[in-house]
């Protein structure tokens, strides 16, 4: 028996290979290009470009949708929380989120996360599995379907952020196959410059992605100055510590083009990481690596069971004001979606009290 081939994770290229496998001519693959991921179809029946015995023998050998909507979540700010699972009925999340100028979709790579950052409520799930490129971009057009039907054009800028559960570094390869797919003119022409990847600190891929052209923003995640703390806080660190990834990080900085984006992230705990000397630390230590990106500091998210509680407003300024003296520029981010389980840190595939209907455009 033939395996089923989910399409959304093709190429255009290969998608014209795979209809000629068929016997089909290769514009037909194009055909299946633009309605997946332009007209942001989920099934071969929608198609009605294609001719109804070909569409018959799509549905015989392919898929064009794998994920189903579970639950759907809408905070009071507006954001949205997806709550999806995979054809091995494994949990994905994405989160919709609706800004002035632009909307921003965070999109998991993985279903759990290995790394077991000791703040993040997505490491009490383990990994389960790292997601393939087709699910990656499925997240993306379910949650533009949902917020603006399906086929119809977008109002604003959309921005990318692989900041969902799971190491994006850690599935590296379905990450950028999914970002090329979804910067394809004739998809849904998102292309890296509107994406930012967050990673723990996955050294050898930080080094891989210096190499490459088309690339997406990248942000490190720090949560600590001193490899003490960070061991405890991120386990990862005991693999490559402060110093090593700092260093990769400096050969990243050097890459940079006119307008790319690299930046640090640093979630503050209540009396555990946010102290003036944890400032200090800090920039002493970006300083001495002569390292330039900004700092996003990231108030951390509350869920139980996690025993820590976000910074005061007052502490984070603090901080804030510390890292600044000292050259370095700081920004806070506000959270969204903490009502839901939707903001950092806080995906790990639960419920909420009253979740919304998925739309008909996410059941298609």
């Amino acid at each position: 028996m033939n395996q089923v081939i989910h399409l959304t994770g093709l190429t255009q290229a290969e998608l014209a290979a795979f209809v000629e496998e068929m016997d089909e001519p290769a514009y037909r693959g194009r055909q299946i290009f633009a309605s997946l991921h332009h007209r942001r179809l989920r099934s071969f029946d929608e198609m009605t470009d294609l001719p109804k015995e070909f569409r018959g023998k799509l549905n015989d050998r392919a898929t064009a949708s794998t994920l189903k909507v579970e639950s759907r979540y809408l905070s009071e700010d507006g954001t949205r929380r997806y709550l999806m699972k995979t054809h091995d009925n494994l949990p994905v999340e994405t989160v919709f989120i609706p800004e002035e100028r632009r909307d921003t979709i965070c999109f998991s790579s993985q279903s759990g996360c290995p790394l077991q950052c000791s703040f993040c409520l997505t490491a009490k799930l383990g990994l389960l599995r790292t997601l393939t490129a087709g699910e990656i971009v499925e997240q993306i057009t379910i949650a533009l379907n949902d917020a603006y039907g399906t086929g119809q054009k977008t109002p604003r800028g959309t921005n990318l952020v692989a900041m969902g559960a799971g190491e994006p570094f850690l599935a590296f390869e379905s990450l950028m196959k999914a970002l090329r797919i979804m910067a394809d003119p004739r998809g849904l022409h998102i292309v890296p410059n509107r994406v930012t990847v967050s990673t723990a600190g996955i050294v050898p891929r930080i080094r891989e992605l210096a190499t490459v052209t088309d690339r997406p923003h990248l942000a490190i995640s720090l949560a600590a100055p001193t490899d003490e703390l960070r061991d405890v806080l991120m386990p990862i660190n005991k693999k490559w510590p402060l110093n090593e990834l700092l260093a990769a990080c400096k050969e990243f900085e050097r890459s940079l083009k006119p307008g790319e984006r690299f930046t640090f992230e640093y979630v503050l705990l209540d009396g555990v990481n946010d102290g003036d000397e944890h400032a200090r630390q800090l920039a002493n230590l970006l300083n001495r690596h002569n390292l330039r990106a900004k700092v996003n500091l990231i108030p951390h998210n509350p869920a139980d069971p996690l025993p820590y509680r976000p910074s005061p407003p007052e502490r984070v300024e603090s901080f804030k004001h510390i890292l600044e003296s000292k050259g370095v520029h700081a920004f806070v981010r506000r959270p969204r979606g903490r009502d839901i389980y939707a903001a950092c840190g806080q995906l790990a595939a639960r419920g909420t009290a009253n979740p919304t209907p998925p739309t008909r455009h996410q059941l298609a």
